[in-house]
Formats: C-alpha cells, sequence, structure tokens
C-alpha cells in the first residue's frame, strides 16, 4: 500500500511527540482519502504494522484512526483478525444522494439568508471559471471548481453542522462526481445549474434556491443512472 511521499517519517515522529491527537487526525486523513479515492479496495485488508511502518509513526495512531473510521462505516474491524475495507457500496451512493437532495436544499435556503458580500462573490468567480473550463472540457479542473462551489456554499449557509455533514457526503462519493463531471454535456448542465442556484440566493428567493438545489442533486443522480456509472460504483468507484 502507497501511502503517500508527503508523508515522510520525521514529519510523524516530530508530531507524534507533540500532539498525538493532530497526529491521529492526520492518519485518519490519508486512510480515509485512499479508501475515497478507491487507492484501496473493498475487502483490502489494512495491517497496522504496515500502515505504522509506511507512514514513519508508532501503531497507536493507526488503530485509533481505524477505529474512528470503522464509526464512519468505511472500515471494518473483526476480532483477531484485522480491519477491512468497507469502503462507499452502491447502496451507500443511492442513500448519499437521497440525503443530499434533501440537505443541500436546506442549504442553499439558509445561505440565501446568511450568505456574505465576499463569499458571493467568490462563488461568481468560480462559476466564471466554471464555464471557461466546461467550454473546453477540462474535466480535472471542472470538478475541483465544482468542490469550491459547494465549499462556499456549506459555508455560507452559516450552520457548523450541516456544513460539515454535507462536506463529509461530498467527499463520499468524490470517485464516482469525478466520473459524472467528466461527461462533457453533463458537466455543462452541472454549471448551468450551479449559476442559477447562486442567482436565486443573490436575488433572496431561499424557496427557489431550495428548489434548484433539490433539483441540481436530483439531476446529478438521474445521470449516474442513465450512464450506467452508480452499476459500476463497487467495480471502480459527484
Amino acid at each position: 500500500m502507497i501511502i503517500g511521499e508527503d508523508m515522510g517519517m520525521n514529519e510523524y515522529e516530530n508530531e507524534e511527540g507533540t500532539d498525538k491527537y493532530s497526529l491521529r487526525g492526520r492518519v485518519f486523513a490519508r486512510l480515509r482519502e485512499n479508501i475515497l479515492s478507491g487507492r484501496y479496495r473493498e475487502h483490502e485488508a489494512l495491517k497496522e504494522t504496515d500502515i505504522s511502518e509506511e507512514m514513519g509513526v508508532s501503531r497507536t495512531p493507526v488503530r485509533e484512526a481505524l477505529r474512528q473510521l470503522e464509526l464512519e462505516g468505511l472500515v471494518q474491524i473483526i476480532p483477531n483478525k484485522g480491519a477491512y475495507v468497507t469502503g462507499i457500496t452502491q447502496k451507500d451512493v443511492e442513500d448519499i444522494y437521497a440525503i443530499r437532495a434533501l440537505l443541500e436544499g436546506l442549504c442553499a435556503r439558509w445561505a440565501t439568508e446568511r450568505i456574505t458580500k465576499e463569499q458571493l462573490e467568490a462563488m461568481e468567480e468560480a462559476l466564471y471559471l466554471s464555464e471557461f473550463h466546461a467550454s473546453k472540457g477540462n474535466a480535472q479542473q471542472l470538478t475541483e471548481l465544482d468542490n469550491q462551489f459547494h465549499e462556499i456554499l456549506y459555508e455560507a449557509c452559516g450552520s457548523k453542522m450541516l456544513g460539515h455533514t454535507l462536506q463529509d457526503f461530498h467527499e463520499y462519493v468524490k470517485r464516482i462526481r469525478k466520473r459524472t463531471l467528466s461527461d462533457h454535456e453533463r458537466g455543462r448542465e452541472a454549471v448551468q445549474e450551479h449559476r442559477r442556484i447562486m442567482e436565486a440566493i443573490r436575488q433572496k428567493d431561499a424557496d427557489r434556491a431550495e428548489e434548484l438545489a433539490t433539483l441540481h442533486m436530483r439531476n446529478a443522480y438521474a445521470n449516474m443512472i442513465s450512464n450506467g456509472f452508480l452499476g459500476s460504483q463497487e467495480g471502480e468507484q459527484e
């Protein structure tokens, strides 16, 4: 298993001696990223000794991170056997989009009431760049800007709890989101939907913003179904 060259032994050893919680958090974040990106496959064993050696840390923060991942449902720990990747299943994706359709609508409604001038300007800039890259078919940049748009929206809603929940859901389906946005037609449609959401927020039309944000999630899910992306989720992993 390759954890990443940027996580050298000295970096972790220094943190382990001063801030154990931060160390565990960073181990957790990297393991979580590797699961959600597909680097670790479903049912793959996550051995504490291998991970600790590769990250240059003791087994304690690795064990703590695995327990936290089990609470998120991304890992299953079997007594006397070890930890195994559960990952995000097709059913999980279905559930996530059903929940997101409701919560993204609420988020847009609250953002309409609470968004700042600076956040609105940042959203406008992200959309301007999104439209440019969508016209050029630049899927990687479009995915990054899609992330940026939603991050601004989550911050603008003014609710730490709602924003955190939506950010987690957004991360859980990052692989399939990237695939859907690589479809040129869907990429352009998603950007247009984002613009309509932003305009409703700008006009202080909370009902319209909520409706459009909910529709955006439903359209994204429908695109997955029509293109067969959801069926291939487990074979590979918006």
